[in-house]
């Protein structure tokens, strides 16, 4: 039996964990446009600096996933983060653009060693004891921790420039990451094994030949490609002619993510209750609304459009999250997983970059049709699954 004392301290730990690693994965994204003007770039060429590390973290998952079987987990999960900790003090004194893409791919990578291992170790170290409710807080740790990094970068950036924001990011994370160390116990209940690929590779091809996954994958890719994109140029916009807002005021947009916290769990619950398919389609839909009420120059307009936006794609992903796990067979579910969340910060990292290009060469309005496009293709592929046989027993 697992002691309360333990289970809290886990509780603690993975929650400060999560909070620095989404706070150092998305650190540069409100200073975008400061860093764009400093360095003559597009929002596209600037975008490169989120993508680079959701690229590093979408690659390095499996592998850090495997690693962990071999050296434990704690051992990888802190190891992880003190090395993206770092990069992220290091990042603010670098003065080369070329040489910060190149640092965030790494500090993607080293942010995977957390991300694709905290469920395995919540699981055999809670002992299951109230495992959703563990869940979950880790999760609204990842909410936290996006929306508080972005907060506290766009509103000292605006004071201190893009390396000040940054850099006070930075700090957060440092702070959060000494508490993880400490906090953090001891693994009990994890067997370390022998590095073994082929089990691996068996699992992978299971859920890569089972058709039934691919919509589940589409929301993810086409779904996160657009979220990043709107958050990535959505300061571009409202801080440019005719809204000019000043950048404190434009870091508070991200507040919007909250909405998210709370659709994820809905629309889950949801799922159960109205079948998947019927909640996913409903949330694409309303962040397909949201993208239409952003259209017109009005800042309150654009704000709760943002809120329906990050309400819908939040709710879109929890239940296609949730479409894997129940649809892929026992050899391949930790594969399937992993395949998702490939899907997902590869859609982060390459439709960010494409939107941004979009942004950059039509507009808002442009880059709204092409946003739309995506989650049209992604609905379309949710449509068809309808004639995809149920998963074998």
């Amino acid at each position: 039996m697992v002691s309360a004392g333990r289970v809290r301290r886990i509780r603690i730990a993975l929650l400060l964990g999560a909070l620095a690693l989404f706070a150092l994965l998305y650190a540069p994204q409100p200073v975008l446009p400061q860093l764009a003007g400093e360095y003559g770039l597009s929002p596209g060429s600037a975008a490169l600096l989120v993508s680079a590390a959701t690229l590093g973290l979408a690659v390095s998952a499996i592998p850090l996933g495997t690693l962990s079987e071999a050296v434990g987990r704690r051992r990888t999960m802190i190891t992880s983060l003190i090395v993206a900790e770092l990069l992220g003090l290091v990042l603010p004194w670098v003065h080369s653009f070329p040489l910060m893409v190149g640092l965030r791919l790494v500090q993607g990578a080293a942010v995977a060693g957390l991300a694709a291992v905290a469920t395995a170790y919540l699981a055999d170290e809670t002992g299951g004891v109230r495992l959703g409710a563990t869940v979950g807080l880790y999760v609204a740790g990842t909410t936290i921790g996006g929306m508080t990094g972005r907060l506290l970068g766009g509103i000292v950036g605006d004071f201190w420039g893009w390396s000040g924001g940054v850099l006070a990011v930075g700090l957060l994370g440092a702070v959060c990451t000494v508490a993880f160390v400490v906090l953090l116990p001891s693994e009990q209940h994890h067997q370390r094994k022998p590095l073994r690929w082929r089990p691996l590779l068996s699992g992978l091809g299971a859920a890569l030949r089972d058709p039934g996954l691919y919509p589940p994958y589409l929301v993810a890719a086409l779904g996160m490609g657009s979220f990043v994109t709107v958050y990535n140029v959505l300061g571009f916009r409202i801080t440019a002619p005719p809204l000019l807002l000043p950048p404190a005021l434009a870091a508070l947009a991200f507040l919007a993510y909250a909405a998210g916290t709370v659709t994820s769990a809905l629309a889950g619950r949801a799922a159960d209750r109205w079948g998947r398919v019927r909640v996913l389609l409903t949330s694409l839909a309303v962040a397909v609304a949201g993208l239409l009420l952003m259209l017109p120059d009005s800042v309150p307009v654009i704000l709760i459009g943002l809120v329906v936006f990050t309400g819908g794609f939040f709710g879109a992903h929890s239940v296609a999250n949730g479409w894997v796990g129940t649809r892929a067979s026992k050899e391949a579910r930790g594969q399937a997983s992993a395949l998702y969340q490939l899907a997902y910060y590869g859609g982060s990292s390459v439709g960010g970059v494409l939107g941004g290009m979009a942004y950059g060469a039509w507009g808002w309005p442009g880059m709204t049709l092409l946003l739309g496009i995506w989650l049209a293709l992604a609905a379309l592929a949710v449509t068809f699954s309808r004639r995809q046989p149920a998963p074998p027993c």
